[in-house]
């Protein structure tokens, strides 16, 4: 049952796929962690596969670049090929003092500038949020594993760039996002959020931190290839759990 961005069938999917943005980062995933992975979609390089975490099977599938992307892919999975859990496995920049880079970040809410919602005609605003059994699992398992994370608001912006002369550009934007106790800005987790909770299934995204939007530290790309470890390793210990 083919889609245009997914040449696979839902038989080749597990109930659970976990999402980083990259292709590379999936197939990454795939590689490292998942026992006898199978190439299940290649399109666009978008890259798909589907494996073994402690004998369960579990997915890996790339979602792009952007709120758009994501909710193609989400759509998708959804309602084409019989995916029950989405797991965001991604990077995020920091927008707390607190939050510092290679914290974990598990999104319980995602704020967001996007027009995304518009397409549901809702009176009102709609508030993006995580899967609680899928959220109350993760927590969960990161304490079992003993690994500290940061449960919050996140912002989930569509613009990587911020325009230099517009009136209130990217610091002081980040500044005010920050007043509202949100820990960290992204570019997926409201689309994700709003495509499951239309399709009635159930999602949840985890972040490494990457880079401090106040402070200007950042990951080199190799300190981002080696530092996902422990997030990856949470979203899988989750799938296998739920």
């Amino acid at each position: 049952m083919p889609t245009p961005h997914i040449a696979a069938t839902p038989e080749q999917f597990a109930r659970t796929v976990l999402m980083p943005g990259d292709p590379l980062r999936s197939r990454f995933l795939a590689e490292h962690f998942l026992d006898r992975p199978v190439l299940v979609n290649d399109i666009r390089g978008v890259q798909g596969y589907t494996g073994f975490y402690h004998d369960e099977p579990v997915s890996v599938m790339a979602s792009g670049m952007g709120m758009p992307s994501m909710g193609i892919y989400a759509f998708e999975l959804f309602r084409h090929f019989g995916v029950e859990n989405l797991l965001r496995v991604g990077s995020a920049g920091a927008l707390q003092a607190q939050v510092s880079l290679r914290d974990v970040v598990l999104a319980m809410g995602a704020c967001t500038d996007s027009a995304f919602a518009s397409q549901y005609r809702l009176d009102g605003c709609f508030a993006p949020i995580a899967d609680y059994g899928l959220l109350s699992t993760c927590v969960a398992t990161a304490e079992t594993l003993g690994l500290p994370c940061r449960v919050g608001n996140v912002l989930s912006t569509d613009a990587f760039y911020a325009d230099e002369e517009a009136p209130t550009p990217a610091q002081t934007q980040a500044a005010m996002w920050g007043k509202m106790g949100v820990l960290a800005v992204e570019m997926e987790t409201a689309a994700l959020y709003m495509t499951a909770a239309r399709a009635g299934k159930r999602a949840l995204a985890l972040f490494t931190v990457s880079d401090h939007l106040l402070t200007g530290e950042r990951l080199g790309a190799d300190e981002r290839r080696t530092s996902f470890t422990d997030m990856l390793r949470l979203g899988l210990e989750t799938a296998v759990r739920i």
